[in-house]
């Protein structure tokens, strides 16, 4: 098989990448398409690098995409995407590994991503990569919350953002780090005894972007708070977190697991 040959993400425009993202998402585990705006925004808050992303290309037209995001010495793939006629070509395979080579060369000390468990090729593909299993996350939706609202309060961000970062006991995932909420607008805090939120609410859905709770009552009384700004998403929970014990017991759904992989990377030799 020949080489295949890439293009750096950022000569194309950010309309020409949604077009190819879209295509290489088709047919996948679950619906996911995005225009020029919402593709633009992930990759300003996810703070994609398109200069190390790369597009795959056969006869000169798009067939691919691996997105690279890249924070100080630590990167994230934010997505990776193969038409569908091209798939089971190692066009993924030469993707990915073009892309980590960019991480290299880049410094990185690490690269990150999630994998629905259900897409085994793709957890294959991953750990024949180096890639080793990190933890499991959750996607959650809650659509209402029953009973009274709880006790906590609204709060500066500030004051939430700074219990949260000195309570928290796992790494936020990529999606909800300090980082992504730091390029966010309208994020709200609440705070009540047993812990504090941020959340974000956006076309008539609230994100829940980051938390700390004592427990699942606590967690629970939180979410109860927020009971007026439903229906509610809880993306990357880690499993035995508190909100996903707590979004159950109020009778949400968990729509997603992933498992979430690293890599650690050597640098490249001079």
């Amino acid at each position: 098989m020949s080489p295949t040959p890439f293009e750096p993400a950022s000569r194309f425009t950010h309309a020409e990448l949604a077009e190819i993202f879209n295509a290489g998402y088709e047919g996948y585990y679950t619906p996911f398409t995005v225009d020029e705006e919402a593709f633009r925004f992930m990759s300003t808050i996810w703070d994609d690098d398109l200069d190390a992303s790369l597009v795959a290309l056969a006869g000169g037209d798009p067939i691919g995409i691996c997105k690279l995001a890249i924070r100080a010495d630590r990167g994230w793939i934010a997505g990776i995407g193969i038409a569908p006629a091209h798939r089971g070509r190692g066009v993924g395979e030469a993707l990915m590994r073009g892309v980590l080579d960019a991480g290299r060369e880049r410094g990185l000390r690490e690269v990150r991503l999630e994998v629905l468990v259900q897409n085994q090729p793709a957890l294959r593909l991953y750990e024949k990569l180096g890639f080793e299993r990190v933890r499991d996350l959750d996607v959650w939706m809650l659509d209402s919350v029953p009973g009274d609202g709880g006790a906590a309060q609204r709060v500066h961000l500030e004051q939430a953002q700074e219990r949260i970062r000195r309570e928290r006991q796992e790494r936020e995932p990529w999606q909800r780090a300090d980082e992504t909420v730091a390029h966010l607008d309208e994020v709200e805090g609440l705070e009540g005894g047993g812990g504090a939120v941020l959340f974000r609410t956006k076309g008539g859905r609230t994100s829940l972007l980051q938390g700390v709770a004592h427990d699942e009552a606590a967690a629970r009384g939180l979410l109860q708070a927020l009971g007026d700004t439903m229906p509610l998403q809880w993306l990357n929970g880690p499993k035995g977190d508190p909100f996903n014990t707590a979004i159950a017991a109020l009778g949400g759904t968990c729509a997603h697991r992933q498992h979430e992989l690293v890599l650690r990377l050597d640098p490249l030799s001079s």
